[in-house]
């Protein structure tokens, strides 16, 4: 299934699999902690990390980590640049086609310092999860695939702080998740969710925390786990 602007939103949404996908730019203090639970799960989840933090030596034993636990990747952009206006009137794009191609191309480079052979990653996750029509078009050229989580799925609100006005918590992220799966139509089946695997230090409420409760309970309900 595809959004209003050409972006894919959920995936064999007839199957009660689910979709998870960890972003990274700059923070990442969860990430080791994240791996464990997906370990204990025997899941592989789908990571999409920017050029910058391919290129911080910190995260370089995680990211061998990801790869040898057997993760797919996707591409989230060199500089974790926004290319629409948020929250906008009007979508429209603040990055030339130019600009965004060479942006996506310098992240595939990060990969391939790893050894990923980047012609395997067919997926692209825009910064901020904000993107126009067009620029789902120039993904599409690039030759790879705009997506992003299900609306509705609210677990991408983990990076708000408290002295936000948009702030959720832990608990009310996942109230409201549980919520939205016991009366949406489709409920969870397809769903793509996002959690950050590092977030602000003022948020002391970490949503992958509880990561391990989400996934006991939506197993739970039935639901299995994919990868893109």
């Amino acid at each position: 299934m595809k959004d209003a602007h050409g972006a894919v939103i959920r995936i064999n949404p007839d199957k009660p699999v689910i979709y998870m996908f960890f972003t990274f730019d700059k923070s990442f203090e969860g990430t080791e902690h994240v791996l464990d639970v997906l370990a204990k799960h025997n899941i592989q989840a789908f990571f999409c990390p920017t050029g910058n933090t391919l290129r911080d030596p910190e995260f370089y034993p995680l990211f061998r980590r990801i790869i040898a636990d057997g993760h797919s990747f996707g591409g989230h952009g060199n500089k974790h640049i926004l290319w629409a206006p948020w929250p906008p009137a009007e979508r429209v794009s603040l990055v030339s086609r130019d600009s965004l191609m060479n942006d996506l191309y310098l992240n595939m480079r990060e990969f391939e310092r790893f050894g990923v052979n980047v012609s395997q990653i067919r997926y692209f996750n825009p910064p901020y999860q904000w993107y126009t029509a067009e620029q789902v078009e120039w993904v599409a050229e690039f030759g790879q695939t705009l997506f992003n989580f299900t609306p509705g799925v609210r677990t991408g609100a983990d990076w708000t702080t408290p002295d936000m006005p948009n702030y959720m918590s832990s608990p009310r992220i996942i109230e409201s998740l549980f919520e939205f799966e016991a009366t949406h139509e489709l409920g969870l089946n397809g769903a793509i969710m996002l959690i950050h695997p590092g977030t602000d230090p003022r948020r002391i409420d970490k949503l992958y925390h509880h990561l391990d409760y989400i996934i006991e309970r939506l197993k739970g309900l039935g639901y299995s786990f994919g990868r893109l």
